[in-house]
């Protein structure tokens, strides 16, 4: 599954423009992650001959000595005009447990551990010599079997689960996928 993704985002001009504005920030442990990759390869699944438009591009990395919001912001303007179409969203994860009310996460990577579905659990960054690093704390399987289920780690509340699924859409871009409900208590 990993030479196959890898395979389908070096294929994809516009992901690869995306991975190569962020690399150009050299930002700490950084990704390009959730639905960017997610997406890909859910597209890839329903031959899809269009990119599904992301509603952003989240840009996630893990930096203890910059904690401050008014830098995420300098990081979007920055990308915003190396890539004007891309609406960009970053966010130091180095803070994001107290959003989430989660203790601190580790890294970036322990931090996309506690994202809400498991499918969502994606990320990639471009490493200099052109290679690819890839997050995937649950695998990439259930994404290229078009599954979708609550993150065992975290244990979202149904509601908030299920709500996410519905309002994003996903069955209408993707018919195809396997959505596991959270029963509501």
């Amino acid at each position: 599954m990993l030479l196959e993704t890898i395979k389908l985002i070096r294929a994809d001009a516009w992901r690869m423009a995306c991975l190569q504005a962020v690399a150009a920030l050299h930002l700490p442990d950084w990704y390009i992650a959730a639905g960017f990759l997610r997406n890909a390869i859910w597209d890839k699944q329903h031959h899809k001959v269009e990119r599904t438009p992301l509603h952003d591009v989240d840009v996630v990395y893990f930096d203890p000595a910059d904690c401050a919001p008014a830098t995420e912001v300098q990081l979007q303007n920055a990308l915003q005009q190396q890539l004007a179409e891309v609406h960009w969203e970053v966010r130091n994860q180095v803070r994001m447990h107290e959003r989430n009310n989660h203790a601190p996460y580790r890294d970036t990577a322990h931090a996309i551990a506690h994202w809400v579905e498991t499918p969502t659990c994606v990320g990639m960054r471009l490493e200099t010599g052109g290679q690819f690093a890839v997050v995937a704390p649950y695998g990439l399987e259930e994404n290229w079997a078009l599954r979708v289920r609550p993150n065992p780690r975290v244990t979202p509340p149904a509601a908030v689960y299920n709500n996410r699924i519905r309002q994003k859409r996903w069955l209408e871009h993707w018919p195809k996928l396997e959505i596991v409900w959270a029963a509501l208590s």
